[in-house]
């Protein structure tokens, strides 16, 4: 995923790009906290991971994510770091990392919630539906499951359809206002030095 994020950075002619799964029961369920990993393995996987989080957000065309089903901690983070979000009639939106003591959530959903709705999504770790996706402003369409790429699609090229250049300036605009580049490095850097230094995310058993 990274390395299709790079080579697609260098099309200056995108103006979308739309994040989904091959199936709507699910978008991303993030780490498999079962891996065994040793300390290599489990701070290799956290740098792929916050690899995926500064690609998303410097991405220079506008993306979009098709939220279905299970989007559930780094899958709620890749769709927080989207520009724009779908959402299916199956939606299961969960931050996890609060539970598990991982610093990760306050940089991406505090812009897009608001302080105290982002406390309360890091901290409590409720599973959020459709309907109070459309109430957070996490999503602006809800859809069928099985239609959130579609639909997802037809607003990439809706976008398409207008001056590409225009378009990319306004994305530039939206992170230069809302320092999301600032926002997602500090995120990043705790979330490294937390893998590195402190208990880091489970992995499996082999711990060090």
């Amino acid at each position: 995923m990274i390395a299709y994020l790079s080579e697609l950075e260098a099309e200056d002619g995108l103006a979308a790009l739309v994040l989904s799964s091959t199936d709507p029961t699910a978008l991303c369920a993030g780490a498999d906290v079962n891996e065994v990993l040793d300390h290599k393995g489990g701070v290799e996987r956290m740098h792929e991971f916050s690899a995926v989080y500064t690609a998303l957000e410097a991405f220079p065309a506008v993306t979009i994510c098709a939220m279905v089903g299970n989007t559930v901690g780094a899958g709620a983070e890749m769709a927080a770091a989207c520009d724009l979000r779908v959402a299916g009639d199956n939606l299961k939106l969960r931050w996890v990392g609060g539970l598990l003591g991982v610093p990760v959530g306050p940089g991406r959903l505090t812009p897009l919630v608001g302080l105290a709705a982002a406390r309360h999504l890091v901290f409590a770790s409720p599973v959020v539906g459709p309907e109070e996706a459309l109430r957070l402003n996490l999503t602006f369409d809800v859809v069928p499951a099985a239609d959130a790429h579609d639909r997802a699609v037809e607003i990439g090229t809706q976008l398409a359809s207008r001056p590409v250049p225009n378009v990319r300036r306004i994305k530039s605009m939206f992170r230069e206002f809302e320092e999301t580049e600032r926002r997602t490095l500090k995120e990043n850097q705790l979330l490294m030095n937390f893998q590195r230094h402190s208990t880091g995310l489970p992995s499996g058993g082999a711990r060090r």
